[in-house]
């Protein structure tokens, strides 16, 4: 296989004051999943901190990303890992709009501890490599179009 599709779908659920239960399936290029998480909030947005907030889990998400393309590609590319650690830092502007707010992204950073016995150059070349395959890094490093739609008696809008 040369390309694929690679598709996946979310379905949420409100089922507490800020809980959200969550079912995660891929479907493309092949079916996995259902993977159930769910996100709360604390007590700043009325929730009980029964689960991460989403925020923790695109960080851990990002994070968990870059490290699975490292070991995956590292087999692929003949680097020996023999220890591995990922620190990444996310920071958000947040601003008070009224009684809302508007947040914007401020940086990412992502330190890689690799320890291993082969030269230097071809572990760059495998941070590169999986830089490059991570899906999340991929999709940040880009501008995006998110079309949001809102149900309505008369079919679906976009909000």
């Amino acid at each position: 296989m040369d390309k694929a599709l690679v598709h996946f779908d979310c379905t949420g659920q409100a089922t507490g004051k800020m809980r959200n239960d969550l079912s995660v399936t891929m479907a493309l290029p092949f079916a996995e999943g259902p993977w159930i998480m769910a996100t709360d909030e604390g007590s700043f947005h009325g929730g009980d901190g029964t689960a991460p907030p989403p925020l923790a889990l695109f960080v851990g998400g990002l994070t968990g990303c870059i490290m699975t393309q490292i070991r995956a590609f590292a087999k692929r590319m003949g680097v020996t890992i023999t220890d591995l650690r990922v620190e990444t830092r996310v920071q958000w502007d947040w601003t008070a709009k009224g009684r809302v707010y508007e947040t914007a992204p401020r940086g990412f950073e992502i330190d890689v501890l690799i320890d291993s016995p082969d030269a230097q150059p071809q572990v760059v070349a495998l941070i590169e490599a999986a830089k490059k395959g991570c899906f999340i890094e991929q999709t940040l490093g880009r501008s995006n179009t998110i079309r949001h739609r809102m149900k309505t008696d008369e079919g679906w809008i976009d909000v």
